[in-house]
């Protein structure tokens, strides 16, 4: 997480990227943007507000050597020279423009922007932001003619959040530069993250406690709520956080042992654990610090209600996960052919 209470734009300017996969071209600019206060004011906490909740913060990657990954080449350019600003920016778009290579992926104005004052785990910094705008909104504008007022229709950007955007901090620990990013519209996953920036997790506390909760959840999904129902996936979500909460450093075998009641379902955890690291492309330690900042925003995003075809819903609270075993009861009724949930309390609240 950054703080922008004393940060402020040095410079900034606006590119429009096409799309190879269409045949649509960029369009540069050639001098940065001259903000009047009102836009200044409004566009430094639209690009900023964004990462002052990322948790997580990745480094540049590349298969061979970081140093031949584009866009921390051009970033350094731009952090060791004043004068390339304008033309390392048209550089950047050019290999925004390089990843289109499919009719999903949108075009869209591309922001490239000179930060001072940034505020990162007390370290105050510069850094290169890079947005790409890809939805516009709809709005009134009234004009006067004719001694009366008339009203039509423009597109333009809305300041309630940017689509895509990338924070890269002119700091780096030992894994390299550090770099926030942020995804509205993940229509395409690998476009934004992998194949324009080319960045992974850093190797940290929050990256393995991350990692292995978005493991959890889809552990949940794919195999309990599949085969065992929604009691059953809920149950094992409030345990897991549960687990978090309650450990200051998270080991898989005692994991198992505290969560699973049966030996089948460790076995099941550890095949979907394998397959999990495949698809991913990752390796999940055994043993890792938690952090309890991805623990606590990862709580916030877990559903736990149990919805139902008669239109009924039943919420859990993910705070009391023996609550989900020892008061709901699931089962079915050969009269009506339905499956039903019994519910045992003292008092209604």
């Amino acid at each position: 997480m950054i703080s922008r209470k004393n940060a402020s734009i040095s410079k900034c300017i606006i590119h429009k990227v096409g799309n190879k996969f269409n045949d649509t071209k960029n369009a540069f600019s050639e001098k940065p943007v001259d903000f009047d206060e009102a836009s200044y004011d409004l566009m430094l906490p639209f690009l900023l507000r964004p990462f002052g909740s990322v948790v997580q913060s990745y480094r540049f990657n590349h298969h061979a050597n970081i140093a031949l990954n584009e866009i921390n080449t051009y970033s350094q350019q731009i952090f060791n020279d004043d004068e390339a600003f304008i033309e390392v920016s048209k550089h950047i778009v050019t290999h925004l423009y390089e990843q289109s290579n499919s009719s999903q992926i949108k075009t869209g104005d591309v922001l490239v922007v000179m930060f001072e004052g940034i505020e990162f785990n007390e370290i105050t910094t510069n850094a290169l932001g890079i947005f790409k705008i890809e939805n516009k909104v709809n709005f009134f504008q009234t004009y006067l003619e004719n001694n009366s007022y008339d009203v039509l229709v423009q597109k333009g950007i809305s300041s309630k959040k940017v689509d895509k955007g990338c924070l890269i901090l002119n700091q780096s620990d030992t894994e390299g530069p550090i770099v926030l990013s942020v995804d509205n519209n993940s229509y395409d996953a690998q476009y934004w993250t992998n194949h324009f920036l080319n960045i992974k997790y850093a190797d940290d506390a929050n990256s393995h406690t991350q990692q292995y909760i978005e493991l959890c959840k889809d552990f949940s999904t794919d195999i309990l709520k599949t085969s065992y129902g929604s009691q059953e996936q809920n149950s094992f979500l409030a345990k897991t956080i549960d687990f978090f909460k309650e450990n200051e450093v998270v080991n898989i075998e005692r994991f198992k042992d505290d969560i699973f009641e049966e030996d089948k379902h460790k076995t099941l955890f550890d095949d979907y654990k394998r397959t999990f690291e495949g698809e991913q492309n990752l390796v999940i330690r055994n043993q890792f610090d938690v952090s309890d900042l991805v623990v606590n925003k990862e709580k916030k995003k877990i559903k736990t209600d149990i919805k139902l075809d008669t239109n009924i819903q039943i919420k859990l609270d993910i705070d009391a996960p023996e609550a989900a075993s020892e008061y709901l009861e699931r089962g079915y009724d050969d009269e009506k052919k339905m499956h039903f949930y019994k519910v045992y309390f003292n008092a209604e609240g």
